[in-house]
């Protein structure tokens, strides 16, 4: 396995290395698509210069090039492999009821015995994340890892866009890159950072990923008490102020929701993730040592199992959230992260509105306000 990483501000920080090109190699590019022209024809030069290659991407609130936290650029890692295969699929969405069939089609097309690991991509505003994992795990195998994220659109929430086939910023698209061979490691991680605290309240209306009521109130007017002088920047001040939410009194798990969307007619609220009806919510909170800190435990996660001498690509998925909280000390996150990686490992990444990676019980979820991690090496 032989990697290259690339930025793109205006213009490339290094000439394009058409030596890589090939059918097993993936090109995966993350940033300010769809929104910036000299971006989306830096696009096309990828396509012309790598045109048998694998292009996967999406668009982003945040890119992540190695140590560094860019903003409006595009990033861009090359990876070419030795001997693993790689395939891509891909499916519209248009809408959130389609979740699950979506990831269980996906799951279908890349299923193979020789299938490692799944890096996913999705749309950030329209998909049940949720339901798409659980389509996914319906129909692959406990042993095959799946790790990836939502787009974003910075704080705009507006439109996010996935690379297609072709390598083009599409909306409404759901892809999935699959990775075979006995010699591909595919590894992930997640962990958070943040803490409950206040009263726990009764989610007593809830749609899938739509939140109607906590407490018999609407929940929308609920949020809105709660973050004071900052809901006039809702959706986007959300971001600061997750959800914990527990399936039940008896539960210890807690997953964090982050918000997508506000309806103010509805006084709802539409999460990235579903929320259980009869379940529990709580506000959540975190200071910036304690998001530093699970960023690094989550590298610590897969360092036992990485440490070898050739190259490795390291997938960073972080959520938006975090980035608007650590503010001028995001890089922290990023450091820490790369202190523990082994000699030959490059880091590339983006700032999402989810993150998608295996949980402790071996399958697939939807994670909000984490870092995630996937290392991808050829042994």
């Amino acid at each position: 396995m032989r990697t290259e990483l690339y930025t793109f501000r205006g213009t490339w920080n290094r000439p394009l290395n058409l030596d890589f090109d090939s059918c097993n190699t993936l090109i995966l590019a993350f940033g300010a698509m769809g929104r910036d022209h000299k971006i989306d024809t830096a696009l096309q030069e990828l396509r012309d210069t790598f045109p048998r290659s694998v292009i996967a991407g999406c668009s982003s609130a945040g890119e992540i090039y190695e140590e560094e936290l860019l903003e409006n650029s595009l990033v861009v890692a090359v990876a070419k492999f030795e001997k693993t295969e790689i395939r891509k699929v891909e499916e519209p969405i248009h809408t959130p009821e389609d979740s699950r069939k979506i990831g269980e089609k996906i799951a279908r097309e890349l299923l193979d015995s020789r299938l490692k690991g799944v890096l996913i991509l999705s749309e950030g505003l329209m998909i049940n994340a949720t339901e798409l994992t659980r389509g996914l795990n319906n129909v692959l195998p406990e042993e095959v890892t799946v790790a990836g994220g939502l787009a974003a659109d910075g704080a705009r929430f507006e439109i996010t866009f996935i690379l297609d086939e072709r390598g083009r910023p599409t909306p409404e698209l759901i892809t999935a890159v699959g990775f075979y061979g006995e010699e591909i490691q595919f590894l992930s991680s997640f962990r958070g950072g943040w803490d409950k605290f206040g009263i726990e309240r009764e989610i007593t209306s809830a749609r899938e990923n739509v939140l109607y009521t906590l407490n018999d109130e609407p929940a929308l007017a609920v949020y809105k008490k709660y973050l004071g002088k900052y809901s006039k920047d809702l959706p986007a001040s959300g971001l600061l102020f997750p959800l914990g939410i527990r399936e039940s009194l008896d539960s210890e798990e807690i997953k964090v929701r982050t918000i997508l969307g506000v309806d103010e007619k509805e006084q709802s609220i539409t999460f990235a993730g579903e929320l259980p009806e009869g379940g529990y919510a709580s506000f959540m909170k975190a200071n910036v040592e304690r998001l530093i800190d699970a960023a690094y435990e989550a590298g610590e996660d897969i360092l036992p199992v990485s440490r070898h001498k050739g190259e490795a690509l390291l997938i960073a998925v972080s959520c938006v959230g975090r980035k608007l909280l650590l503010k001028q000390r995001t890089e922290e996150e990023l450091e820490a992260i790369m202190e523990l990686m082994p000699e030959g490992a490059h880091q590339i990444g983006f700032y999402a509105y989810g993150e998608i990676s295996t949980n402790e019980s071996g399958r697939c979820d939807l994670h909000n306000q984490t870092m995630t991690l996937s290392l991808i090496m050829e042994e």
